[in-house]
Order: C-alpha cells, then structure tokens, then sequence
C-alpha cells in the first residue's frame, strides 16, 4: 500500500485584504499539511501547484517553504510537485531550485516512483500551446500510475481541458489524476480512472465558504482510496442581514453581535430595502467586536446616487484593478508588461530596464506570436474560476467526495459506499475506491515531443 497526501493551491504569500496576518496564515496552513504528512507518517507529499501565489515570492515566504521541506525531507518524506500558473516564470522555476537543494522532486514525463506507484506531472499549459502536447510519457513497471496536473479539467465546472482527451492520448494508463486549480474538492470517476480536485488549504476569496483542506489518498491491490482531510484555518464568518423599512445601521449592529468575530474575517451582506447603510461604519463596529477583516457588501437594490456611494470601495484597491485589467481581455505579454509595471517588487528606478528585458525575452520565445494575442472572453472566465474558488455551487462541508444521491450515500461505479468518518477525529473523512482496471501496454515514448518540453 502507498499512503500520499494530495495537496496544492497553497498560495504562499498571499496577502489576501492587505493583511499582514492573512499572508502568514497561507503559510501556516501549509504548515498543517506538512505536520499531518509527518504524523500520519505517509509516503510522499504530493503538490498540485500554485504552491506560491506569484512569480515573486517574498524572502520571508521562501524561507517559510524551506523550513517546511526541510521537516519532511528530515522524517524521509519526499515532497513531489509541478508548477502552477500564478507561479510559474519564463525561466527555471522556484521548484527547480527546491529540487537542486534535494527538498523536492519536479514531476514531469518521466515516472516517478513512490512504493508501487508510478507519479507523472503535467504543469499548467496555456490554453494556447496545449494542442502541441501528445501527453507521451516513459513507460513504468509499477502495479498503479496517477497523473498530478494543474489547470480547469473536464468534468468540473469552468473546464477548458479535456480529461478524456488527456486519458485517451496518454501511452500510460492512469488510476487516479490528482489535480490543482480548481479550489473547490470534488472527485468524479472517468472510465475506471478517478479524477480529483484537493482544493485550496486557505480561503483565496469569499466564496470559499467551505472548510478548506487536502486529499489523503491510498493506493493498494488495484483500488484508489481518497479520504477527505480538514485543517483548522482562521475562521471566516459569513453574516446575511435582511434589511427593511426604516432598518439600518442598528439592525446591522444588532445581527454582528450575533457571532463570535474574535480574530476571524467577516463578511457583511446587505440585503432587502431598509435605509442606506455605509460599509465603513459597518466595518467599524466588526473591529470593536474583535474581527480581524471586516467588509461588507451591499446587494440592495438602490436608487442610482446610493448605488454609486455603494459600490465604490477601496477595501481592496489591487484587487479591483485586477478584476478591472483581466475585463479587459489583453493578450499574456501586455499582462506581464503589466504586472511588472504595477505589481512587481522592482525598485521604481529599474522598471523601464525591467519593462524592456521581459519583452525582449517574450519576444525571443514567442515565435508564433501568440503572447501578443488578444485573450478571449472564455479564458478570462476559466482564470477568475479558479482564483474565485473554481464553482460558486460550492458542496457542503460534510459532503463526500464522490457523487452523493438522495440516501445520502457515495455512489462508487454503480455502488453505495457509505461517507464514514474512520479516525474518530473532528476531521472530515469521506472514501472513495476505484474498481480494477488493467493496464494496457505502452508504447514506446518520442522524448523529441513529449510533455517535458513544456514542463
């Protein structure tokens, strides 16, 4: 039997609202994932991508990271991973770097094994070059295969990849494909082979309302056993206030000191009619009751000068001018131009030096020019899925990760599989097993158009 945690989405050096406090929080709950591998002494970690949430990680992040590898390479854990897309650079890599330092491996076309299992990586590829893949990969010898991939993936929802197009092209017969992207868990079985999302392991954004976590997965005598785990996270709570007649601020007050906003984010929604309430007198009052973050959205419908004051908010100044950049449909190079001009951590008397070295480079890589091309509606959609929490259909926090029917129960190819909790721990576990399947036999692989050349 091989034991793995499934991880990814981490996004280390995420200073979600400009809180300090929030970006250590993206690094301690990656920290969990790292003492449960070690506790529940399992065979490897696996990494999803998106392990950073930019390019760019900041000192304090990287040396958080090294820390961490360092305890699992300590207890004999190898920690496997590919590259996702808020991460990933023209050059080598973060996790390039990890694995020169022998504190990771980098999943790639080639297999790599972990007790009997064979783990291949496919890092995220825009959507652009993927018809320039032929998913080849170097045959194993091992009893079970599993794929680790990172992008929007068939059959979940904002997919623009294929997984039966993936599965059918590959020359190596996957029993599981562990995926990162999508921040929403789920799980869903594609011709004998699972198919699964672990989620993010803190909340990226508001509509993440579901406790956030990993997948522990087992391999054994043919069968892919996937168990939904928890971890403790800031809480964040999410309080509806139904407003009407002459109801307003009071009213608000009164629903906030409903509950417990001790060192927790607070989400206000305004709803119904009642009079204008304005969000900073609403944040103000959260703060005294002790809430870390306060914001508030109002959804009322009001009269067009109260709808103005309502929706102008410089809670999150960055992340409105994001919203506002990716509505504009540009082509990847003018967003890299602009997030080094806007967002980089570059002094401001080397960004014109900055500016010109990077697109001199994308011109020297692009040949076809597609980096120029203006992006589409769609792709713009599937890149603020997953950075939203991939599905606003988001399950239950108890829900198990297979398809659940009206009894409640887990149906597993045709059959029920109770959602049990087997570790009497105040963590969500839910199971999932895979049928046998055989594997058919493998080609021989053409490394000249394999997946590695666009690792």
């Amino acid at each position: 039997m091989t034991r793995v945690i499934h991880t990814g989405d981490t996004h280390i050096g995420y200073q979600q609202y400009h809180s300090p406090e929030r970006r250590q929080d993206f690094l301690d709950a990656f920290e969990q994932v790292v003492a449960d591998a070690r506790s529940e002494d399992v065979d490897a970690v696996v990494h999803a991508g998106d392990l950073y949430h930019d390019r760019r990680p900041e000192l304090p992040d990287l040396l958080g990271t090294l820390a961490a590898l360092r305890r699992l390479d300590d207890a004999g854990i190898p920690f496997l991973a590919i590259v996702g897309n808020h991460e990933s650079t023209r050059g080598g890599q973060w996790l390039d770097l990890f694995e020169r330092l022998g504190l990771a491996t980098r999943l790639g076309s080639e297999p790599h094994v972990v007790g009997d299992v064979a783990f291949y990586g496919l890092d995220h590829v825009p959507r652009s070059r993927r018809d320039e893949l032929d998913y080849q990969f170097e045959p194993h010898d091992q009893s079970q295969a599993a794929l680790v991939g990172h992008g929007l993936f068939t059959p979940f929802a904002h997919a623009d990849w294929e997984t039966e197009t993936v599965l059918a092209d590959s020359n190596v017969e996957f029993d599981a494909v562990l995926l990162g992207d999508n921040h929403v868990p789920d799980t869903a079985t594609l011709d004998g082979t699972w198919v699964t999302y672990c989620g993010s392991t803190e909340r990226a954004s508001a509509s993440e309302r579901d406790p956030r976590g990993y997948n522990l997965v087992e391999f054994a005598d043919s069968t892919v056993d996937i168990r939904r785990r928890t971890l403790e996270t800031r809480p964040f709570e999410f309080i509806e206030v139904e407003l009407s007649g002459d109801e307003g601020i009071e009213r608000v007050r009164q629903r906030v000191r409903e509950f417990d906003l001790e060192d927790a984010v607070s989400i206000v929604d305004l709803i119904g009619e009642g009079d204008s309430v304005t969000p900073a007198a609403v944040e103000s009052f959260a703060a005294e009751q002790g809430a870390l973050i306060a914001r508030v959205n109002d959804r009322r419908e009001l009269d067009d000068e109260e709808a103005l004051s309502a929706e102008v908010s410089f809670a999150d100044p960055d992340d409105a001018v994001r919203k506002r950049v990716r509505e504009m449909g540009l082509s990847s190079a003018a967003l890299d131009v602009d997030e080094t001009v806007r967002a980089s951590k570059v002094a401001d008397s080397n960004v014109r030096d900055e500016v010109r070295e990077r697109v001199t480079s994308i011109l020297s890589e692009d040949e076809r020019g597609s980096a120029f091309e203006t992006a589409d509606s769609d792709a713009m959609d599937a890149t603020d899925a997953s950075e939203t929490g991939g599905r606003d259909d988001a399950s239950d926090p108890g829900e198990p990760m297979a398809s659940v029917g009206a009894d409640g129960e887990a149906a597993t190819n045709g059959e029920s599989v109770p959602a049990d909790d087997t570790d009497g721990t105040d963590k969500a576990d839910t199971t999932t097993e895979t049928t046998e399947s055989t594997a058919d036999s493998e080609p021989d692989v053409d490394r000249d158009s394999s997946l590695g050349d666009f690792a």
